[in-house]
């Protein structure tokens, strides 16, 4: 007789899933009983936000979601935070978590791993939870948690199975149906190429959305000759290209080429603060004539424009083009573009360069990287000013919600999801001290990925805006633990080398030859914080 644990491995396995993130647990015994004859990997993490921010990491580079098992109490609770980042950067990944048993929910009896009401918790941040209380409603829970990764905006969803509902006879067919995706209205495409067509500064704005649709996204910017910003979870899509514009919207010499354009095509972007208004000006660059494409029809009606259509940027993209008349006649696009690249590689200045050029020492060390980061200085530096040489291959959570920990374990799942990519994760060494034990799972996996420390001994972002506010700096110096005896208790490689392009390129040509994980500590200046004299001169 299947169990309703092992009936959920089947579908999921039915679904496509052929990796889970988890560490089991007493609560979650059943979950596990057909995970090992399911042929679904599994990988084991040292802590549960390891398991939620490699389900997202798997996400991002493979296209499908990142499931995450996790026990109850603890183990819910600690994935909220990479349900939250996923959230924030629509990406699909599904936890699935035990509860305590039924007769106990809600009563406050003092149970082991109990919570108020887990449910609610997880509801405050998922899509879609899903409480299955008796067996014939594990199908529907499934088919609910699985729908928003098909259409609408994708994100995090999540399923929960009490102790005693997991173990019992499950003898149906869960029959998940797969989304039916929104269709565009031709009319809608036909007006909106029109505009395009008849546009003679037309700009187009790319986010998340549009990271996979490569070559006809290149084809409808070369047709209506408009350059195409790039969001950090664009970057890489025009790699190299004339009308390529791999820098920050909320630059000031991106929100002028915005503002100079006289028609805007927004695809796979949200257009929120993070991306468009960093500095918080209160406002995001004026955009003429905006047509949006975005699989969300909400996140379409938060930002008023011309034309809004609902559908997938891969199968809006070649409508677009398939809709446009002959013979537009277009000039000026790639100087356009070359202007705002110049002057926004000029406006980052001088540290935040030297910072890109260690980046693009990494990228052409290891060409068709993934390039997964944290927030660590470079990383700022590279989502103002970055152009990567592979589509979505440059992920990191110093946007959207902003978790320190993420590298690591995200770039561990972005290995799993293309193992014959080297990935290389970019994280400070106060953000690395969140997630370093997960490095270990790279160790268990023998997983091809380099982590790239960058040491100035502390939290230099923080300190600096600290000392730009006048607070004086307390609370930013952690000690970093000695990273090289680290490596070497994890049993991996260990270089050192100085923030010098030359040095970081031929330290990650060697690591790259290591055909599993290995470290690079980049040793950077540390920050001082200035002297603070006013005291001083108060007592003159």
């Amino acid at each position: 007789m299947t169990s309703i644990g092992e009936a959920l491995i089947n579908e999921l396995r039915a679904l496509g899933v052929d990796t889970v993130f988890g560490i089991p647990g007493v609560h979650t015994v059943e979950l596990y009983r057909g995970l090992a004859a399911s042929g679904i990997r599994h990988i084991t993490p040292r802590h549960e936000q390891g398991a939620g921010f490699m389900a997202d990491g798997y996400a991002r580079a493979s296209g499908k979601p990142g499931v995450a098992f996790v026990i109850t109490g603890p183990g819910l609770t600690n994935t909220l935070t990479p349900m939250a980042q996923a959230r924030a950067d629509s990406i699909p990944i599904l936890v699935v978590s035990g509860v305590n048993g039924t007769a106990t929910l809600g009563k406050g009896m003092g149970h082991l791993h109990e919570l108020p009401d887990q449910y609610a918790l997880a509801s405050s941040v998922a899509l879609v939870s899903e409480h299955v209380a008796t067996p014939e409603e594990l199908g529907p829970a499934l088919n609910k948690v699985f729908r928003p990764f098909g259409s609408g905006r994708p994100g995090p969803t999540h399923i929960q199975i009490p102790l005693d509902v997991a173990a019992l006879p499950y003898t149906g067919k869960a029959e998940v149906k797969a989304p039916e995706a929104a269709l565009p209205d031709d009319k809608v495409i036909a007006e909106a190429a029109m505009r395009l067509a008849a546009a003679e500064k037309p700009l187009i704005l790319a986010g998340g959305g549009a990271k996979r649709a490569g070559g006809a996204l290149k084809n409808l910017a070369e047709r209506i000759d408009a350059p195409v910003v790039q969001t950090v979870n664009a970057r890489g899509v025009l790699f190299g290209h004339p009308l390529g514009v791999p820098a920050s919207p909320s630059l000031k010499a991106i929100r002028t080429l915005i503002e100079e354009a006289d028609l805007v095509l927004a695809l796979g972007t949200e257009l929120g603060p993070t991306d468009y208004d960093m500095y918080a000006t209160g406002a995001m660059a004026k955009m003429t004539d905006l047509v949006r494409v975005d699989r969300c029809a909400e996140q379409l009606a938060r930002h008023a424009a011309e034309i809004a259509i609902q559908g997938d940027v891969n199968t809006i993209v070649p409508a677009l083009l398939g809709a446009l008349p002959p013979g537009i006649k277009h000039t000026g696009g790639a100087a356009r573009a070359e202007r705002a690249r110049i002057a926004a590689l000029a406006e980052i200045g001088p540290d935040y360069r030297a910072h890109v050029q260690i980046l693009e020492a990494l990228r052409t060390a290891v060409p068709g990287s993934l390039m997964v980061g944290d927030s660590a200085q470079p990383i700022y530096a590279g989502n103002l000013y970055y152009d990567h040489d592979r589509a979505g291959g440059w992920f990191n959570a110093a946007t959207g919600y902003g978790a320190l920990g993420y590298g690591i374990p995200a770039a561990i799942g972005a290995s799993v999801a293309d193992p014959q990519a080297r990935v290389i994760c970019l994280s400070g060494d106060g953000g690395a001290q969140f997630s370093l034990p997960e490095v270990m799972a790279a160790v268990d996996e023998d997983l091809p990925v380099t982590f790239v420390i960058w040491n100035n001994h502390g939290y230099r972002e923080i300190a600096s805006a600290m000392q730009d506010a006048g607070v004086e700096v307390v609370g930013c110096d952690p000690t970093p633990p000695d990273f090289a005896a680290t490596a070497k208790s994890f049993g991996i490689p260990h270089a050192h080398c100085a923030a010098v392009p030359g040095d970081v390129a031929a330290a990650m040509t060697s690591a790259a030859r290591h055909p599993g994980p290995s470290m690079i500590e980049i040793v950077a200046p540390r920050f001082v914080p200035a002297k603070d004299t006013r005291h001083e001169k108060s007592e003159l």
